[in-house]
């Protein structure tokens, strides 16, 4: 493989693979290919990507945990500027680790990617005082196919890092806040989504 190194299966869960880019830098900056579809089929990672996504978001935003349900996407997952820390979880009903979970700490400098397969739901927490998140996704976006599950299901049991509070017995924010005190920011939606359990049913 000429331009990444591959870990396979993290976290124990089959299809979820952390990517490193190589990256050539000098006194001028650095250089790196963040996509190269030659390296991937050498991996034995044939993905086709057909939609590409941007966001940016301030420190505590929590989104997720997301998922289309028709048309599940594969993605590929990256941080252009400050720290987060993404998680998805495996929905994979067939799969031994349903509903296993893993996370990560993506940032600009560890330029650390992650390779979702299709069948997760998939979230993330802004670390830094800001954040711009990109991905790749397999299939496009299908407004009405949206599913979720809540971020703090204690059967998924995800330790988000720099979180305090008391599980209130749903996904209300409103008792939760950074290490610092800084309050987390959820929009009404992912707060209202279900659990583990209920998404099995």
């Amino acid at each position: 493989m000429g331009q990444i190194k591959v870990e396979r299966n993290a976290g124990g869960i089959e299809g979820v693979n952390v990517i490193e880019p190589a990256v050539h830098g000098d006194s001028r900056g650095y250089f790196m290919e963040t996509y190269n579809q030659n390296d991937m089929a050498e991996a034995g990672l044939d993905y086709v990507f057909v939609q590409d996504n941007q966001s940016s978001s301030p420190k505590g935003v929590l989104r997720g945990l997301h998922f289309q349900k028709e048309h599940p996407q594969g993605k590929l997952v990256r941080v252009i500027r400050g720290r987060v820390f993404d998680v998805v979880v495996d929905l994979r009903e067939d799969s031994s680790t349903f509903g296993k979970w893993f996370g990560i700490e993506l940032t600009e400098e560890n330029k650390k990617q992650i390779l979702i397969p299709k069948g997760f739901a998939h979230g993330y927490l802004v670390l830094s005082d800001w954040a711009e998140f990109c991905y790749k996704c397999t299939d496009f976006y299908h407004p009405g196919d949206e599913g979720g599950l809540v971020w703090n299901d204690p059967d998924i049991g995800i330790k988000w890092p720099d979180i305090r509070g008391e599980y209130p017995g749903n996904g209300a924010c409103s008792g939760y806040t950074l290490t610092d005190g800084f309050p987390l920011k959820i929009n009404e939606r992912d707060q209202n989504w279900s659990g583990i359990k209920e998404y099995k049913r």
